[in-house]
């Protein structure tokens, strides 16, 4: 069977002839197939291995520090990833390349402006952390798992807020229209609409901070973290950010030890390197059916490592997130935008006569339920209000309470 390694290096696959070997034989076919010494190994099932920053971090893993444990009592089967901390400076081995400037060959300026571009792995993120509203995380996993069933893409942007410490809270997500297919994500974005999602989350005291999309059934049998063609859509909306503190993040279907499976969220930033390239013009966006998804195809060489190549790893590009979750400041209980089932005034009155028993205010206090009421109310001064009444937990104005009283009615 296959298990990947994920490292500081990247993703690697590791051959197994026997599901049932121990960790320390584990650790001795990691020396002899990736040439890492037993003696630099940490492993663990858990992903904060790649963000420990010290011994002590490192050595509060200890789910696979017992050598004598079998690998398949911690659940690891065939594509399971096993993460890996090492201090071994070693070359990964990557796609072929060409030399440039060998003797007898012409320099041209995109040549030398080339060797100056060196794609080296970022080892910190901007982002401290991001932490997802339950509410909100449960609401984007329970439609495609139980509605779209993981059959295609959906994605949609993240709001919330960011603190000193570069910590991410994502109090809503904001799903624009779109199209999904098994391998791609087409935003259809509404300009209109957008900017009446920015004026909600203005009145709120939130932000835009980032994108969240899912992975079908079908791209969890390839062999990549990110896709090139996620990497690029995940570049492009990162570098129109313009917040260093960005978050992209990914939900995929994972097998459990029972067979079964799992929603699996994880969290990257892209590399700074990674959204520069993209703004400069060096991604190849049309690479092409036949070329590999888990390498990013570059219009001129760059440099590896030590080689001069056109074609980069794409975990090159992804700096890991640490996740958390919270209960925010809103529910996440009325229908959401741009999806399947559209959105009508009966929803609204449902919504309000269920919750007949709360403060006006509590009743209003879902993204999704005010961007409905926000396409009756003014922009610029009705829209922020009414958020920021949600916001401070103050008691509605009469007027804006008659309003939404009387278009629920009308449904």
């Amino acid at each position: 069977m296959l298990i990947r390694i994920r490292s500081r290096d990247g993703l690697e696959r590791l051959t197994i002839d026997n599901p049932h070997i121990t960790i320390s034989q584990l650790k001795t076919l990691i020396q002899h197939q990736l040439h890492i010494p037993i003696s630099s190994q940490t492993l663990s099932t858990n992903q904060n291995l790649l963000l420990a920053k010290t011994p002590a971090d490192i050595a509060r893993l200890t789910d696979m520090s017992d050598p004598q444990t079998p690998i398949s009592a911690l659940g690891i089967t065939h594509g399971s990833i096993v993460y890996l901390a090492h201090d071994t400076q070693r070359s990964v081995s990557g796609p072929n390349f060409s030399p440039s400037g060998s003797f007898g060959r012409k320099m041209t300026m995109d040549d030398l402006i080339a060797k100056q571009m060196r794609v080296s792995r970022q080892e910190t993120p901007h982002c401290a952390s991001v932490s997802f509203d339950r509410d909100a995380a449960n609401s984007f996993q329970d439609y495609v798992n139980e509605t779209l069933a993981f059959a295609v893409k959906r994605g949609g942007f993240m709001y919330g807020t960011v603190a000193d410490d570069g910590a991410v809270e994502v109090d809503f997500i904001y799903e624009p229209p779109q199209q999904g297919t098994e391998e791609n994500l087409i935003l259809m974005r509404d300009c209109d609409e957008e900017r009446l999602v920015d004026a909600i989350a203005i009145g709120l005291g939130m932000r835009r901070v980032g994108f969240i999309f899912t992975q079908t059934i079908s791209q969890n049998k390839k062999d990549y973290t990110m896709s090139n063609v996620e990497v690029i859509q995940a570049a492009e909306l990162h570098g129109e950010s313009e917040l260093k503190e960005w978050v992209t993040a990914v939900v995929k279907l994972e097998v459990n030890e029972d067979g079964g499976a799992d929603v699996h969220f994880e969290a990257f930033q892209m590399s700074d390197m990674c959204v520069r390239l993209f703004k400069e013009g060096w991604f190849e966006t049309d690479a092409g059916e036949e070329a590999d998804p888990k390498l990013s195809r570059m219009k001129k060489e760059v440099v590896v490592g030590v080689k001069d190549t056109r074609e980069v790893d794409n975990d090159f590009f992804l700096v890991l997130v640490k996740i958390l979750d919270h209960q925010g400041p809103l529910s996440s209980t009325f229908p959401i935008e741009n999806r399947i089932t559209q959105v009508t005034m009966r929803a609204l009155k449902n919504h309000l006569d269920r919750a007949k028993s709360l403060p006006f205010v509590k009743r209003i206090s879902d993204f999704h339920l005010l961007l409905l009421l926000s396409r009756f109310l003014d922009i610029n001064s009705d829209v922020p209000a009414l958020a920021e009444c949600v916001q401070t937990q103050s008691a509605v104005p009469e007027g804006y309470q008659l309003l939404i009283e009387s278009l629920a009615s009308a449904s």
